[in-house]
């Protein structure tokens, strides 16, 4: 058998979706559970946005429900709104619609420097730590029962 290796040391997306797909056919076959993820309908999206009154993006909570599980992407508001209860406000909200879409648990992931205490708050623990990541602080993930 023969190859060739070569190093391109510069984005390259063709060759990134290349290993991405190659790895979703490899776990197609080797998890039932990741097969029906990728079937139509399977991932459940949740996204909650909130408007200042021009109709402007102020924040809001994106996330998705499969294998019972309620996944939260990204939570953000702008910084004249924090402090307001609207991020527990919508956090209440993505969970309680996950509920009802089948979800019993949740699970995010957040730097030391972002939220951790706020989810510690909610009801989220902490299950792995990444030190020094970034340097000088740590990230986690974190996990709830719904």
């Amino acid at each position: 058998m023969s190859y060739e290796v070569e190093v391109i040391l510069e984005a390259y997306p063709d060759f990134s979706n290349f290993l991405q797909n190659m790895i979703k056919e490899f776990n197609n076959k080797h998890s039932i559970h990741h097969y029906y993820k990728r079937r139509e309908g399977s991932v459940q999206p949740i996204n909650i946005m909130v408007k200042d009154n021009n109709h402007n993006w102020i924040g809001g909570i994106t996330a998705e429900v499969y294998w019972n599980w309620l996944e939260i992407n990204y939570i953000w508001f702008h910084e004249d709104y924090r402090g307001e209860g609207l991020g527990s406000t919508l956090l209440k909200n993505a969970e309680e619609i996950a509920k009802k879409k089948g979800a019993v648990k949740a699970k995010l992931t957040t730097f030391e420097f972002q939220a951790r205490s706020f989810y510690e708050l909610k009801g989220y623990i902490v299950v792995g730590e990444i030190k020094d990541y970034p340097p000088g602080s740590s990230f986690y993930t974190m996990v709830k029962v719904l």
